[in-house]
């Protein structure tokens, strides 16, 4: 008898396991979305609103033999998961991909894909009106907003605020000058070693021209901010045994082989799990590797392996033709190698490949 593999989350990770096990075991990827959303691609529809439609990409065609169950994952247990709607789905193997949630416009709230696309068309035109923009977190979010932002409307003015005494603290010193190189010729300014206030009663992503006082003392005005930064992990479904291997910062501790702690046939991949590397979805792919490697390996049908991060790359695109990033073994790569990999269509095409559009 075929076993059957619950997959729960939609995002990178998932589907790669989804895919990677369909034709081997009776596959149901759980998730709450109408499409899958690149949220990669995201942060150029908040300035373009003929781009928005093209980062949603449905399930319908991802799978061969699975299905794809648009529903949540309300309780999940060893050997079952309870979804939203009130059914049971019972698996041999479930795979925890849920990642975490980052503050729009990363990802949109809305669950259906019109609704979510109309969220994009709104802050555009918010956008489109403020001639002052504060984004609040100077990471790769912030920074590659930053980007799309100056691209399309030259003349804003855009405004990068910090706690950290420098951009991309964990990143080598060589990429953080190249891309503080391209900002200032973006006309970026970098407000660093500040942060907004706590209680800030301007909401993000409405127009609302305001002062505020930084931590530091220093004074910004602006027509409108966004916060570029904050996760929360999504694992507030776990229930009975699994609860125990989740982490007082929400994510959940894994073994090597990407087993959750205590488990032998429950899973976690991607953003959502303890492993010590940076979030990034190209991580999120290769712990699903590990994962259906190690599943057929229950199945007779290949070796188990375990995880071992790698050396982190990244790629951050300041708007289409500006970017930079690195890479183990490479050392900076500039705007030419950024935008040739990801500036362009920031990867479209090649997920429209993998859904089979």
């Amino acid at each position: 008898m075929r076993q059957t593999v619950a997959v729960v989350g939609g995002g990178y990770g998932g589907i790669e396991v989804a895919r990677g096990l369909d034709e081997f075991a009776d596959v149901v990827l759980i998730e709450p979305r109408q499409d899958f959303h690149h949220n990669a691609a995201a942060l150029r529809a908040v300035v373009r609103p003929d781009f928005a439609h093209q980062t949603f990409i449905p399930y319908d065609k991802l799978l061969v033999h699975g299905r794809v169950e648009r529903d949540a994952a309300a309780q999940v247990s060893p050997g079952s998961v309870r979804l939203a709607s009130g059914r049971a789905i019972d698996a041999d193997y479930i795979v925890l991909a849920t990642g975490v949630r980052h503050p729009f416009p990363g990802k949109p709230s809305q669950l259906d894909t019109p609704e979510a696309v109309a969220s994009y068309a709104q802050l555009q035109a918010q956008l489109a009106a403020a001639d002052r923009i504060l984004l609040a977190g100077a990471g790769p979010i912030g920074l590659e907003l930053a980007g799309e932002i100056k691209a399309e409307w030259p003349g804003k003015e855009v405004v990068l605020v910090d706690p950290a005494p420098s951009i991309l603290p964990e990143r080598s010193a060589e990429l953080r000058a190249e891309i503080e190189r391209q900002l200032a010729e973006l006309g970026v300014t970098l407000v660093l070693g500040a942060a907004l206030p706590a209680s800030f009663d301007v909401a993000p992503g409405t127009l609302a021209p305001f002062t505020v006082e930084l931590t530091d003392g220093r004074s910004l005005s602006a027509d409108l901010w966004l916060r570029c930064y904050g996760t929360n992990p999504a694992a507030d479904y776990l229930a009975d045994s699994l609860q125990a291997a989740r982490l007082p910062n929400g994510l959940v501790r894994v073994t090597q082989s990407l087993r959750l702690h205590g488990q032998d046939r429950v899973y976690a991949i991607g953003d959502m799990t303890d492993v010590a590397e940076p979030k990034q979805a190209v991580a999120a792919m290769a712990h699903a590797a590990v994962v259906v490697a190690n599943i057929k390996a229950d199945l007779g049908l290949g070796e188990s392996t375990v995880y071992e991060p790698a050396g982190s790359s990244i790629l951050i695109p300041l708007g289409p033709s500006h970017g930079a990033g690195e890479h183990p073994g490479m050392g900076v790569l500039g705007s030419e190698v950024t935008a040739q990999y990801k500036g362009g269509d920031l990867l479209l095409g090649h997920y429209n490949s993998v859904f089979n559009r």
